[in-house]
């Protein structure tokens, strides 16, 4: 029997945690920000790490240079922030843990 959905506050329980690999416990990333289905009962869709995400919600002028510096030096044509499924999340605690390799999370190099 599978055990019911937990319900969450975001920002207290995500944002800003470490966020590491299940099977060897190694730092990938920090929750930057969150993506957020909204609706009647919002929830979060993925993680979302780096400076694209970190910037816009720091906001002001260190913000936008931290996201316009990124932007210069990444090379992609419309980079965008570094995202984290939620179905690859396995456990929320003091880190968040989440299965697969560090190139299927196509994190931070």
């Amino acid at each position: 029997m599978s055990e019911p959905a937990r319900v969450l506050h975001a920002r207290l329980h995500l944002l800003d945690r470490q966020v590491v690999r299940e099977s060897d416990d190694r730092l990938l990333c920090k929750a930057d920000d969150l993506e957020v289905q909204p609706g009647d009962r919002p929830y979060v869709t993925a993680i979302l790490s780096g400076p694209l995400a970190l910037g816009p919600r720091l906001g002001g002028l260190p913000g936008w240079l931290m996201s316009e510096t990124d932007r210069l030096f990444r090379g992609e044509e419309r980079p965008g922030p570094y995202r984290i499924e939620m179905s690859a999340v396995t456990e929320i605690g003091s880190a968040v843990r989440v299965a697969g390799h560090r190139q299927d999370l196509a994190l931070e190099r």
